[in-house]
């Protein structure tokens, strides 16, 4: 009878500690994101009135503080927003840990929703043929969750524009495509600084035919292009990503 007691008090503890994970993880993704809200507030700085076009090249509006940014973590290197989405957040890329930004957030603390990142396959140029950027989807629709709104036709049809701020130059990209993938490693699966092999693998894509993909098949997007690719997890399951592409369209510098 009394080891009956030791065993039901044992398996009710672990009910009381699972309960208290469960809680935890729930309040973490119920509050993933708020302090990237509180650190838009510091460094996004309020758009100006146009003023008229003089003679003269006016110097380049870049909304973003990035001397603030990086003064609270140099490796903070651009700024990514897509208009009709809440993706507005910094990009960051760790020297010496891929992962690190996994669960830590732009401002090097502990944080389950992580950072949006690349890696140092890549440059923090965006001179790459492709350039593989990640973030969690989490549940209360923070960081990279928006992405699979492109799910929608509508939504992809009429939220195209990906705009990459960096401190002395602003990047115009356009969605061409949006699918579901597996979960492979892509800089690491692929060369795509072989153009022959980039070309084949932007051919694979345009492509697709899978109802719940959306590309457009009018846009010609060629491997003498530069292209970005927006990584997340999908509906959890760890065989599988969702990608959100984007071709570079326009620079100013």
């Amino acid at each position: 009878m009394k080891k009956r007691t030791v065993i039901a008090g044992i398996l009710a503890l672990a009910g009381i500690i699972c309960a208290g994970v469960a809680g935890y993880q729930y309040y973490q993704d119920r509050h993933a994101g708020k302090e990237y809200e509180d650190l838009k507030e510091k460094v996004v700085k309020e758009k100006q009135e146009e003023e008229p076009e003089e003679e003269e090249k006016t110097p380049l509006d870049i909304p973003i503080d990035f001397e603030q940014l990086q003064s609270m973590n140099p490796e903070i290197y651009a700024w990514i927003r897509i208009p009709g989405s809440v993706i507005d957040y910094p990009i960051v890329q760790s020297d010496t840990d891929n992962a690190y930004y996994l669960t830590h957030d732009a401002e090097n603390k502990d944080n389950a929703a992580g950072a949006i990142f690349t890696e140092d396959y890549n440059t923090k140029t965006f001179e790459d043929p492709n350039t593989v950027i990640y973030g969690h989807g989490m549940t209360n629709g923070t960081m990279f969750n928006g992405l699979h709104q492109y799910m929608d036709r509508s939504y992809f049809d009429e939220n195209r524009d990906i705009i990459i701020y960096m401190p002395d130059k602003i990047l115009h990209y356009k969605i061409f495509a949006a699918y579901l993938y597996d979960s492979r490693h892509l800089m690491q699966s692929i060369n795509f600084n072989n153009k022959e092999i980039f070309q084949a693998y932007l051919d694979n894509v345009f492509n697709i035919r899978d109802m719940q993909a959306a590309v457009d098949t009018s846009m010609n997007v060629t491997a003498e292009d530069k292209i970005i690719t927006l990584s997340t997890c999908y509906g959890g399951m760890s065989d599988k990503r969702y990608l959100v592409q984007a071709v570079l369209v326009s620079e100013e510098n």
